[in-house]
């Protein structure tokens, strides 16, 4: 039987990494806000 979560790293980075959080307004909030480090 096959677990339910299959980890992609691709998959991953690509709905939650630095490049789609660019796209994004989280990173521009953090960016206006003076943020010493934007994501992780």
């Amino acid at each position: 039987m096959k677990r339910t979560f299959q980890p992609n790293n691709r998959k991953r980075s690509k709905k939650h990494g630095f490049f789609s959080r660019i796209k994004g307004k989280v990173i521009n909030r953090r960016r206006k806000k003076g943020r010493k480090v934007l994501s992780k």
